[in-house]
């Protein structure tokens, strides 16, 4: 049986955990209750928080017992990550938590499938949830009030919560078409080619097109990396150039780590890496102040990059893609990257495009599954998109 885990400190939040369990109760759907407190429960759980943090690598003695808080929800988070992937009759998840609970329990939910239902209730779900999301479908819900107590609005809060979890456990989304899915990164300026190579394959692939912003891309190559994806179309790669210059949408560190570690169906390209993305311009640092910008709109100001820093993109993505096994096609249209990089465009620079298209055609080791193919065609030209399309269904089909 399928059943709904509402998890919070028991030892500090027993009172609002014992009242969110026995609403979603009320609504017939059966419930695991959770403890990952660090001391005492103050209210019968299912789950004990030694259970929990028995799922430590280190045993439950490297979570419970330490007298220095921080090091012990550090430790929390870790055994109820684990603990979370362990659980197989999970119909949902709902948290309640501040500070050290939120960081606890958003560590299990984002360890869990996308789609499965995950609320956290917290009293920091009205700032920057970024760290505690990251690239899942957390659903944050602001608490309003701390959790010191019941009150008669936190009692609202914790009873609409209740209902909504309770109803995506009761009416889970209906399974997928069959049709396989398909990866595709997009930026405004690459939207025309984007656009119509998802045309073209939409009647055989469920195509599922990020914004190139840093967290689509991560979350693009978590689906990889959970098998979801039988290809990726990677056209727009312009996540790099922010995490190499200081932009404010970057890739990380791992960015193509997906596709060497699953050898999915891969087609690359070199969408908008004439571009560096930063916030308004007050906010752009001092090193870059006059060099060429573009005002994408009051809040987002874009860098030309450099025929230097093309060099070191090309490098970049090169090296990394040079470590792919899996069938890899990366193609080089000729005329331009990015709608703003066309001649009489404010990004057309002929130099810095043969630059980057240059290094990465030397930088990336050919063998009898990669391959570099210069097109003499504009990224958004329709031309391209059809031989990006052709390009997939040529390693798809091997």
């Amino acid at each position: 049986m399928k059943r709904i885990y509402v998890v919070g400190t028991a030892d500090t939040k027993g009172e609002e955990l014992a009242f969110l369990a026995d609403a979603i109760t009320a609504t017939g759907t059966a419930v695991v209750r959770v403890d990952v407190g660090t001391r005492t429960a103050t209210v019968p759980v299912d789950v004990s928080a030694e259970d929990v943090a028995g799922h430590h690598p280190g045993g439950s003695a490297a979570v419970l017992g330490i007298d220095d808080r921080g090091t012990a929800v550090a430790a929390m988070a870790i055994a109820f990550a684990r603990f979370a992937r362990s659980r197989i009759d999970m119909a949902g998840m709902i948290g309640i938590g501040g500070g050290g609970g939120t960081s606890i329990i958003t560590s299990g939910m984002r360890t869990l499938p996308l789609g499965l239902p995950k609320i956290m209730v917290s009293t920091l779900a009205s700032g920057d949830t970024s760290p505690y999301v990251d690239v899942s479908d957390i659903i944050m819900m602001p608490a309003v009030t701390d959790m010191a107590g019941l009150n008669r609005l936190s009692r609202v809060v914790l009873h609409n919560a209740a209902q909504a979890i309770s109803g995506m456990a009761a009416k889970p989304a209906p399974p997928p078409d069959g049709k396989p899915a398909l990866g595709l990164t997009m930026f405004g300026v690459t939207t025309p080619s984007v656009t119509a190579i998802a045309d073209a394959l939409r009647s055989t692939y469920d195509c599922m097109v990020f914004h190139a912003t840093g967290t689509g891309g991560r979350t693009m190559e978590k689906l990889a990396d959970s098998g979801l994806l039988a290809g990726v179309i990677d056209i727009t790669t312009t996540e790099v150039c922010d995490l190499l210059f200081g932009g404010v949408l970057p890739a990380t560190e791992d960015r193509f780590g997906a596709i060497a570690r699953t050898g999915v169906p891969y087609i690359g390209s070199v969408g908008a890496l004439d571009m560096v993305n930063f916030w308004a311009p007050p906010t752009i640092p001092e090193r870059y102040r006059g060099r060429l910008f573009y005002e994408h709109n009051p809040n987002v100001t874009l860098m030309r990059t450099t025929p230097d820093e093309c060099r070191q993109i090309g490098e970049w993505i090169g090296t990394r893609l040079s470590r792919c096994d899996g069938p890899v096609r990366f193609l080089i249209p000729e005329k331009g990257v990015s709608a703003l990089d066309i001649e009489g465009g404010a990004f057309f620079n002929p130099e810095a495009d043969a630059e980057l298209f240059e290094v990465i055609e030397r930088t990336i080791k050919p063998n009898a599954n990669r391959r570099v193919t210069r097109l003499p065609l504009h990224i958004n030209d329709p031309e391209f998109a059809k031989a990006a399309v052709a390009a997939f269904l040529d390693i798809a089909s091997k």
